[in-house]
């Protein structure tokens, strides 16, 4: 059931196991899900957006993808409600929610997975997750929620008693991501999961979002490794200084990335969404020590 259209319906994740209901090899594109027209937003008196449209079309995966302070950021927090726009327009399903508040439209099945450890240091794994279950579904049906997220996450069910606090860097973004996916998203917006991880967990995470794209969800990737968000994309779209600078099919945007993006072009060859992993080779990204698993 999707709240887009009337604030008492609330998404349950429902229509998305209806939608991979003839599995992960039946996945096709559809009709534009999201759809950002002219969006311009500002941090006070500093614009980050210039006029940015593009689509996610149904049942698709896109890449966002672009240097640091591209704002890349920026349309994830827009589109799940954390930045205002200033001008344009974000459309979910055909329904314009450009003024709703972020629980509106998390409630409408638009879930952020952001950039940092968002998880409650002095709650148990266990808590961590039911809190976010209970929240959208309620006590009867948060146990599912925490059965899926832990058959994702098999570290974090062998942790599911200890404080999320004590948990390593790697595993407290597993907890984040993990809070997400106890209930199936229409539309999963990826804030740079991966960032300062160790190609192990690395591997763990595009693992879990595979399956999270297979059971229908769609996705919209901002993600440091190029390589391995075309790799799983269907489109993309490259952002330069708050602006478009192309969208397509991902063999469409391939040049410009590789023009603008040098250090981070992914390697040559087919990158499709059925494409399997590649180890990225030049990763790059912010400074800094990969937490250690």
């Amino acid at each position: 059931m999707s709240a887009v259209g009337t604030g008492a319906d609330v998404w349950t994740g429902a229509d998305v196991a209806g939608a991979a209901a003839g599995g992960a090899g039946s996945r096709s594109v559809g009709q534009p899900l999201l759809e950002l027209r002219r969006v311009e937003a500002s941090y006070g008196p500093y614009r980050a957006l210039f006029g940015v449209s593009f689509t996610v079309p149904e049942g698709s995966v896109v890449a966002l993808v672009g240097s640091n302070g591209a704002g890349k950021s920026t349309v994830a927090r827009v589109v799940s409600g954390l930045v205002r726009a200033k001008a344009g327009s974000v459309w979910l399903a055909g329904s314009e929610i450009t003024r709703w508040p972020a629980w509106r439209m998390a409630r409408a099945g638009i879930a952020h997975a952001p950039e940092g450890r968002s998880v409650l240091a002095s709650l148990t794994v266990e808590e961590n997750l039911e809190l976010a279950a209970r929240a959208l579904l309620g006590r009867r049906r948060s146990k599912d929620a925490l059965d899926r997220a832990f058959g994702a996450f098999g570290r974090l069910a062998e942790r599911r008693h200890q404080l999320a606090g004590t948990l390593s860097g790697g595993e407290q973004r597993m907890l984040s991501l993990a809070k997400v996916l106890a209930v199936p998203a229409r539309l999963l917006v990826v804030d740079e999961l991966s960032l300062g991880l160790a190609p192990a967990v690395v591997d763990e995470v595009f693992g879990a979002l595979e399956a999270v794209r297979d059971a229908g969800t769609s996705l919209l990737v901002v993600e440091q490794h190029v390589d391995r968000a075309l790799a799983m994309a269907d489109r993309a779209v490259v952002l330069v200084r708050g602006r478009v600078a192309a969208e397509g099919s991902v063999a469409e945007v391939l040049p410009v990335v590789a023009r603008l993006l040098p250090k981070r072009a992914p390697v040559a060859g087919s990158a499709s969404s059925s494409a399997p992993h590649r180890s990225p080779q030049q990763p790059g990204g912010r400074p800094g020590r990969p937490d250690a698993e």
